[in-house]
């Protein structure tokens, strides 16, 4: 007797704002400068474009003038350049901005035997270190044109908005996931395709054109406060193990206790 085939499922999650508390990619501004990649000037735009990200969301018009100013400020730079800055800086950068809720919601798709995809609009030599960082099993992003090992200032992948939901029907189809037992999770109304493609969308510290919608469409809100560095999540990790280890001995003795007085105690009664 054939046994029906359970289909593969999938967890996919937006990055800047859902994964990490900032944009990736404005991150390394300071890394890129201290390389020679960017000038002053570039760091204190960068940083003001940070701000602005975070305060106001990303809407349709910031992540266009977001793509103009990053393929103009990446034209020209050398690819290698580029992966060995992101490689030294990685975990001085990245890992303080990740959301321990973030991590354990991966830890627990993984448990589950889903996959876990990252999304996100930012270039790829970003988002696969940090994917591979995090344990992601795939990533989904931008990807620029390279000529002779530097970039031309053209993308040949815009991983944003309704790109996203394409991208992630696609991956779909490739590994066989079905899309109404995946989940998503995003930040921004302009993964609102990406969001409506699965069969369990999370809205994530949501801007508020999402946090409207998803009240409209009845998702889930989830609100993530406590970026934890994961070398510090490790280390707190194996401080809670042997407080819980002893918490389950208490809890073991003080129940071989109660057993021990009610032998005692019929033993008593049978002797009377």
């Amino acid at each position: 007797m054939e046994h029906p085939v359970t289909p593969r499922s999938a967890a996919f999650f937006d990055l800047d704002k859902t994964i990490i508390a900032r944009s990736s990619t404005l991150a390394f501004s300071r890394p890129f400068y201290a390389g020679g990649l960017i000038n002053r000037r570039t760091v204190l735009r960068s940083a003001y474009a940070q701000f602005v990200y975070l305060l106001g969301g990303a809407d349709h018009d910031m992540m266009e003038k977001m793509r103009a100013y990053l393929s103009a400020m990446c034209t020209g730079w050398d690819v290698q350049t580029v992966r060995e800055i992101v490689a030294d800086t990685l975990h001085h950068i990245v890992e303080p901005m990740i959301y321990h809720e973030a991590v354990e919601l991966i830890e627990q798709h993984h448990a589950a035997g889903r996959d876990v995809v990252i999304v996100s609009s930012s270039g790829a030599e970003v988002v696969e270190p940090i994917g591979a960082m995090l344990g992601a099993d795939k990533v989904i992003a931008t990807r620029m044109v390279v000529a002779d090992g530097k970039y031309t200032g053209e993308i040949s992948v815009y991983a944003y908005g309704p790109h996203k939901a394409t991208a992630i029907v696609e991956l779909a189809a490739e590994e066989g996931y079905d899309l109404k037992a995946s989940y998503g999770y995003s930040d921004s109304i302009t993964d609102e395709p990406m969001l409506a493609a699965v069969g369990h969308p999370f809205a994530v510290n949501p801007d508020k054109a999402l946090r409207k919608l998803a009240i409209s469409r009845e998702w889930p809100v989830l609100d993530f406060s406590k970026p934890v560095a994961l070398e510090e999540r490790k280390r707190l990790a194996e401080v809670r193990r042997p407080a819980v280890a002893a918490s389950l001995l208490g809890v073991a003795l003080a129940a071989a206790g109660v057993l021990l007085y009610a032998a005692r105690r019929r033993a008593k009664l049978n002797e009377s």
